[in-house]
């Protein structure tokens, strides 16, 4: 069979790959609330995007990659390239540093973002530029941008979507900075996990303006009311993602010592999420009573309050008796 063969029919699996995917994040519910999206995991192809991707094996990684010569594998590397599951992307050194994220977790943020015609949208974190091409299929390349630190993220990020036929503002630079000059943004989504909410992203926000963004393996979805105030709470997702990568993001707190506390809590996932939260406030052992004492609470308990150069963390209520600045 010749190649050109091949590559045909390594087009019809990615045809019936990608509808699979879609019913697959359609059955989840992952966009009841704007099932218009749908219509975006249908049109893009996440194949174009992953070239290689990396699969941890022991002793490290392998890579799978669309050129390799063997038919299987290139079969093997489209099947995987429409799993509902995170791909690493980008690993150096033996250490992740970029991934692209799992659809049906993608196609929920999204949905969440509740994005409207016309709104412009900044992304923070190119990854791979699938999630950007999602959003320009959506809102059209202009209203769309988005800023990763490492050149070669957002050069592959550029190469990917014009190759899949989109053009959005590609921008290498400090996400925590934002993108003044796309400014203003009344959708703001992160793709990175964030220690504090930068000020220069609310300061480029319209009234009103949406911020979604990983925090503490959560999800915080901010309300900005205006340059110096923002205020929201956490879904109930747990969100796993790699650290915003800038010089004005804060250091990650100390690995904290938690032999005294008893072993269920220890790898507890919503006491996990609350030691993120409070590590720069509570000690374990205090935040472990809190948990105790307000029954395990789930992450739709907590939110986050921007008020000029203050912002904290709080349980059920801004200014209850449970609040822990952030950095």
């Amino acid at each position: 069979m010749s190649a050109h063969a091949l590559d045909h029919d390594l087009d019809d699996v990615a045809t019936l790959a990608r509808a699979a995917l879609v019913r697959e994040i359609d059955s989840s519910g992952a966009w009841d609330a704007d099932p218009v999206w749908r219509e975006a995991f249908e049109a893009v192809p996440r194949h174009l995007f992953v070239p290689y991707y990396y699969i941890g094996v022991v002793g490290g990684f392998e890579r799978v990659w669309g050129q390799d010569p063997d038919p299987a594998s290139r079969e093997r590397w489209v099947r995987g390239a429409y799993a509902d599951t995170p791909l690493a992307t980008r690993v150096r050194d033996g250490v992740l540093v970029s991934s692209s994220s799992q659809p049906s977790l993608m196609a929920m943020m999204l949905t969440e973002l509740g994005v409207r015609d016309g709104d412009a949208v900044l992304e923070i974190g190119a990854g791979t530029g699938y999630n950007a091409a999602l959003l320009a299929h959506r809102l059209g390349d202009d209203l769309v941008t988005t800023i990763d630190l490492d050149p070669e993220i957002t050069e592959s990020a550029r190469r990917h979507l014009a190759t899949a036929g989109y053009h959005p503002t590609v921008v290498t630079g400090d996400g925590a900075r934002g993108v003044p000059e796309r400014a203003p943004f009344d959708r703001i989504i992160a793709t990175c996990t964030l220690t504090s909410v930068p000020r220069p992203w609310l300061a480029q926000c319209n009234p009103g303006a949406r911020i979604l963004a990983p925090m503490a393996t959560g999800l915080i979805a901010l309300e900005v009311r205006d340059a110096g105030h923002a205020e929201g709470r956490f879904l109930h997702t747990p969100a796993y993602f790699v650290p915003l990568r800038g010089e004005t993001r804060p250091g990650l707190p100390e690995p904290q010592q938690l032999s005294g506390l008893p072993r269920r809590v220890r790898s507890h996932e919503l006491f996990r999420f609350l030691l993120n939260l409070t590590a720069r406030s509570l000690d374990p052992y205090e935040s472990y009573a809190l948990w105790e004492l307000e029954n395990q609470p789930s992450r739709e308990r907590y939110g986050i309050t921007v008020s000029g150069d203050r912002s904290w963390a709080w349980l059920d209520d801004p200014e209850g008796p449970y609040a822990w600045p952030l950095p």
